[in-house]
């Protein structure tokens, strides 16, 4: 295949040396390109409007807007484009959560470099790649349904995104301005966050995001 009609795709971790690992992965393959990478999320956005990548590779947790929410936007804007999300977690905390955002694929880093290439082939050809974990976690929500939810089930996407901020130390004001809302709005997902899940502070809930793998 050549260059021209090679699969492009974009790169977004906030980890230089994961992006190099990845694209390196990713090159050794004659018919896939990397066109574009992406440091965070406002930057993925950016390069995907300018570049149009046929694939969109990227990191749940990242500084600003983390993958969840590219994922939404790209879904928004670009609802052609598969997008495949990387976690650094073999918990799969995100996987039914990504899929019901839209993830055409989920894996963990620590696969990536055995499933990555495959992922991106399936995916550009209209299927979805998820690795035995993340499917295994969406079988049991499926046969559970709400009794095999856990308490981070509970959270809308945007509390979710509000709570990991907060457990990594963002202020209501820097929060407020990564998501365009008011720090008012984003004290009362704090406190839907914290009776939700019945903690008493940041404490508690930087503690609860720490014991359920939320943050890295």
């Amino acid at each position: 295949m050549e260059a021209s009609t090679a699969i492009t795709v974009l790169l977004a971790d906030d980890h230089s040396m994961v992006r190099a690992g990845l694209r390196r992965i990713i090159e050794e393959s004659p018919h896939i390109r990397v066109v574009a990478e992406a440091a965070d999320g406002r930057d993925a956005l950016r390069a995907i409007k300018r570049e149009r990548p046929q694939v969109a590779v990227v990191d749940i947790s990242m500084p600003g807007l983390d993958g969840l929410e590219v994922l939404c936007q790209v879904r928004q804007l670009y609802p052609d484009l598969p997008v495949i999300i990387l976690t650094m977690h073999s918990e799969n905390q995100y996987a039914v959560r990504a899929v019901e955002e839209g993830a055409r694929g989920y894996m963990t880093k620590q696969a990536a470099p055995e499933q990555l290439v495959d992922a991106i082939h399936k995916v550009v050809s209209g299927g979805c790649y998820f690795s035995p974990e993340a499917t295994e976690a969406l079988a049991l929500k499926v046969t559970k349904g709400s009794q095999g939810s856990s308490k981070v089930d509970a959270l809308s996407l945007r509390e979710l995104q509000v709570l990991r901020r907060l457990a990594l130390g963002a202020t209501n004001h820097e929060i407020a301005e990564s998501y365009a809302i008011s720090v008012k709005t984003v004290d009362t997902y704090r406190l839907r966050i914290l009776k939700k899940l019945n903690l008493r502070n940041n404490a508690e809930l930087s503690r609860f995001a720490m014991q359920n793998h939320l943050i890295e």
